[in-house]
């Protein structure tokens, strides 16, 4: 999930293999421009009690899916790092939530297309409830508010809403009935 600070396209990553094993780095353009394996991790974040889900929209400057919404917070895992401290660093950088609990929810290997090229990612997902401030991220993170799982189910029901496309296959492992 990249965005366009200075630099950030130049940023060295792990790029996997389609089996998920890491096989080496390569800079963010590089992945983004051959289409090569790598893995982002992502936080979805739910109210204490578990009835709300913070949904956001990103930035019209991101790289990949701008202005389109999400309801995780999470990014590229960088060389070296796990996927769950990449969730910790993501979620912090993104939405300034720091010292909660992670718990696994989902995962997927989405091999899909973004701009007329390949897009290949291991996604991982965990989930983390809390209740306190979010500061926003702002060269990531445009707009966010709590939703029910029902209005965010009902939003993506929506071919016409703009919701990024690789967490869109996690959602149905996320969402209540």
């Amino acid at each position: 999930m990249a965005d366009m600070r200075p630099n950030a396209l130049d940023e060295v990553i792990a790029v996997y293999d389609r089996s998920g094993a890491v096989t080496g780095t390569a800079t963010r353009s590089t992945v983004y421009a051959e289409g090569l394996w790598h893995a982002t991790s992502g936080v979805l974040v739910r109210s204490t009690d578990g009835e709300r889900i913070y949904v956001h929209r990103r930035t019209d400057i991101k790289s990949v899916y701008p202005g389109m919404h999400d309801c995780l917070a999470g990014g590229v895992v960088d060389p070296g790092e796990t996927i769950e401290e990449a969730a910790v660093r993501e979620l912090a950088e993104e939405l300034g939530i720091t010292g909660v609990a992670l718990r696994p929810l989902a995962d997927a290997s989405w091999d899909g297309e973004w701009n007329d090229r390949p897009m290949r990612c291991h996604l991982f997902a965990f989930e983390a409830r809390y209740d306190g401030p979010i500061r926003h991220q702002a060269s990531e993170i445009a707009d966010g508010w709590w939703w029910t799982d029902r209005e965010l189910a009902d939003h993506l029901a929506d071919p016409e809403w703009a919701f990024v496309p690789d967490t869109r296959i996690l959602v149905p492992d996320m969402l209540r009935g």
